[in-house]
């Protein structure tokens, strides 16, 4: 696998470096989003790893402008575990994966592998499973055509849900991302919440489901 990682810091930089290169990886490392794109120009990469923050830009912006150039390669993004804007920007511009740091070093290796195994794929400006469409773009899910009435904090959760179509989305990750903060009061939230929109899909309510224990998926899990 050939695998490009784009971080200023040195230690995380060298620490990437050498625990994906462990694993019989091709693995170039660069500290500034130029350096990125020089890179991308001159070799074929089967999954980036983009720091959020670089010197010369923003890895989100970074991440935007490679999917408007109909880049298709898969981006795992490094956020700081409180940059939730980030994670949900990061997401929204493009990026497969975040990953929040600190991190385990065997949490790295599994989320690029799982990029790895999927290839090549742009983010959907709609996800389409069967009769419900979600509007990425327009912020809205229709069925059979039909809008579907969602609070804005209901649309929030089908949206995070979906543009990670087909992964696990953890309880607690969930939960920050769409509140900021976990607690028993979100997570309370969070369960009544999910009830209503299984209630609004109706007959398509089998498309969100529970992972007991673990989270939720949107779509068949892969």
């Amino acid at each position: 696998m050939r695998i490009l990682i784009a971080d200023d810091h040195a230690e995380t930089r060298e620490l990437l470096l050498r625990t994906l290169a462990a694993g019989d990886h091709h693995v170039r490392g660069v500290a500034t989003c130029a350096d990125a794109r020089a890179e991308l120009q001159a070799r074929t990469f089967d999954v980036l790893v983009l720091d959020v923050m670089l010197p010369d830009g923003s890895g989100i912006e970074l991440c935007a402008r490679l999917r408007a150039t109909n880049l298709q390669t898969p981006i795992l993004l490094l956020t700081a575990r409180g940059e939730v804007p980030s994670r949900v920007a990061g997401l929204e511009a493009g990026a497969d994966d975040y990953l929040a740091k600190p991190f385990a070093v065997a949490e790295l290796r599994a989320r690029v592998k799982a990029l790895s195994r999927r290839g090549p794929r742009l983010r959907e400006r709609t996800l389409t499973l069967g009769a419900v469409v979600v509007d990425f773009e327009g912020r809205r899910v229709r069925i059979d055509g039909c809008p579907l009435q969602l609070t804005g904090k209901e649309l929030a959760i089908v949206e995070l849900l979906a543009t990670r179509h087909g992964r696990i989305v953890e309880r607690d990750d969930l939960i920050e991302s769409i509140w900021g903060d976990v607690g028993d009061t979100q997570r309370a939230t969070l369960d009544v919440l999910i009830g209503r929109i299984r209630r609004k899909l109706g007959g398509n309510a089998g498309l969100l489901r529970t992972v007991r224990g673990i989270g939720y998926v949107f779509g068949d899990e892969r």
